[in-house]
């Protein structure tokens, strides 16, 4: 599994980019390929799709823009090809405030969306996109990260680590974070 391409943009295309790393051309779909430009070096995260008939990345020029894509697929009946054009059109501020609002009127601008899948749009993301980092740096976002994983590898839910998360300090090292959020979770 990629994690993210460090690289030159060799091409833009309608709905994808080629991100050059050690002689290799990644084709990359991304939401927005012309906020890329040509023959600059860039710092990609990627998400890896695997289906019985195609491997594809997706690219994203933030961890908070890829966790929140993560978030979107989850969704029954939303795949990749449908998410993506979810981030282009829309903030992810403004698509989070439509969820949490039960915006179906919102949610349905965006192309393929109709009334049943906004619907589970609300049903499978409500109340579930409050660990996303809004104003949050990649580093921050990518610490908070490592110790949510950490977190979910020791077996606590999801629902119990997002209240403590924002409760651990980010500048010490991943020891004492994990000790802090777990001296949180025992109270």
């Amino acid at each position: 599994m990629y994690d993210y391409i460090k690289g030159v943009i060799t091409m833009i295309k309608n709905n994808s980019i080629v991100i050059e790393n050690n002689g290799i051309g990644y084709s990359v779909f991304v939401s927005n390929p012309y906020s890329f430009e040509l023959n600059k070096d860039c710092k990609l995260y990627v998400y890896q799709h695997i289906t019985e008939d195609e491997h594809s990345l997706y690219g994203f020029h933030s961890l908070e823009e890829k966790d929140f894509f993560l978030k979107l697929i989850s969704v029954k009946g939303l795949g990749c090809k449908m998410a993506l054009p979810i981030l282009a059109v829309g903030s992810i501020d403004g698509i989070q405030d439509a969820i949490e609002r039960e915006n179906i009127l919102y949610l349905k601008k965006f192309p393929k969306i109709g009334d049943k899948l906004a619907k589970q749009i609300i049903l499978d993301l409500k109340g579930k996109l409050n660990f996303i980092g809004v104003g949050i740096s990649d580093d921050e976002l990518q610490v908070e990260n490592e110790l949510k994983e950490v977190l979910l590898g020791l077996g606590y839910k999801e629902k119990e680590i997002t209240p403590v998360l924002a409760k651990v300090n980010t500048s010490l090292t991943i020891e004492e974070q994990v000790k802090d959020a777990l001296k949180l979770l025992l109270r």
